[in-house]
């Protein structure tokens, strides 16, 4: 799942898991169903605010570096202390968030780690394709939580895709009414895109055009619709 390939993926809303892709219409939380919207995000018109350029300030004390991605246990050790932080349930490890038992990757994979010194204190994980990169996953040190790494290793997955010339940048799904993944808009709201499943076509984000997205799912979904 590779250059085009991927994208043409991506496009459609269907997303990574472990080596294979999926889509999803509602997601499960605490005893209820959520609508979720695939998001994507317009490169050629990102803008960073005050808030984001904030962030790439106050961290741009540690050192970053990106590469393909390799799993070690230094990595694996600073997701199980991430996890252990967590209020929600996640993966048990990256292993199984990315192969789930595979021997050999399907996908281009890449690594963003941020160190304190030689400390590995937050990783990101990302695909890349011909247009697209795709975010995976971001973990870091719980002690580091004020400095939002979650939201500058976002930002830094931005920046690399518009470095290589990418088109867009994709975070995964908002979850409607379920307000944990809003911050999957911090980067650009300006900037992002919604997915309508229905027909395939992205539009620019508002809350209006989900609510519209919401209501015409939910006629189509209706046992009283017209099948």
């Amino acid at each position: 799942m590779k250059g085009s390939e991927l994208d043409i993926c991506l496009s459609r809303g269907y997303f990574r898991s472990r080596q294979d892709v999926f889509t999803r219409q509602y997601v499960f939380f605490e005893g209820t169903y959520y609508p979720a919207y695939w998001l994507r995000v317009d490169l050629a018109n990102v803008r960073f605010g005050l808030k984001q350029s904030r962030l790439l300030r106050v961290n741009e004390k540690f050192s970053v570096a990106i590469k393909p991605f390799v799993l070690t246990q230094e990595v694996e050790i600073v997701y199980s202390t991430y996890r252990n932080s967590l209020d929600f349930n996640s993966f048990e490890s990256i292993e199984a968030c990315l192969m789930g038992g595979a021997a050999q990757t399907l996908f281009d994979t890449y690594i963003i780690e941020i160190r304190d010194g030689y400390k590995l204190i937050a990783g990101g994980i990302f695909d890349t394709g011909e247009r697209s990169v795709a975010g995976i996953l971001n973990f870091y040190d719980p002690d580091y939580r004020k400095l939002s790494l979650g939201k500058y290793l976002m930002l830094l997955k931005i920046q690399y895709a518009q470095l290589h010339q990418k088109a867009y940048y994709y975070p995964g799904y908002l979850v409607g009414g379920y307000s944990k993944f809003d911050y999957k808009l911090f980067p650009c709201e300006a900037a992002t895109q919604v997915l309508d499943n229905s027909r395939n076509q992205w539009h620019p984000f508002s809350w209006e055009i989900v609510t519209s997205l919401f209501l015409d799912r939910l006629a189509k979904d209706s046992p009283l619709a017209v099948r």
